[in-house]
């Protein structure tokens, strides 16, 4: 499973013209699902990037998680970030989780997230977005597990 996350001003996501989520400070995270990835490792990975510590404390210093800063989240699904791209000039998709799964652990991943007190809010499973963020920094961490 891997989680990049952005740490974000604000971001927002959009369906059909239709915003389906948006937060202010804390982190977008584009979550790709691979086919051996479980709930196990969806649990892993959401309290890696629940307590992953890339905000500033009072010395400028990366320092303090998500939820020592009262965070938001906003959850978006990313198959492509599951792509092989080592070869030629197109991506494979052959390591992705199939559609079915890959909407469970992602639907798990939010749960797990909202169990942990975060306010989170999220795109469209399998829907074609469109994503909007003002990048912290930029901040930007390709977490897997």
């Amino acid at each position: 499973m891997i989680g990049l996350i952005q740490r974000v001003k604000s971001a927002s996501v959009t369906v059909d013209g239709k915003q389906t989520g948006a937060i202010d400070q804390g982190l977008l995270v584009l979550l790709g699902v691979e086919q051996d990835d479980d709930e196990a490792k969806a649990r892993r990975l959401c309290e890696r990037i629940l307590n992953y510590r890339i905000f500033s404390d009072t010395k400028g210093k990366m320092n303090l998680n998500l939820q020592q800063i009262g965070g938001q989240l906003l959850v978006v699904s990313q198959f492509t970030l599951v792509a092989d791209t080592r070869k030629g000039n197109r991506p494979g998709f052959s390591n992705a989780g199939s559609p079915h799964m890959s909407k469970e652990l992602y639907l798990y991943f939010i749960k797990q997230a909202e169990a942990a007190g975060i306010e989170v809010q999220s795109g469209v499973f399998g829907a074609d977005m469109q994503v909007s963020l003002i990048n912290d920094g930029p901040v930007t961490f390709n977490l897997t597990v």
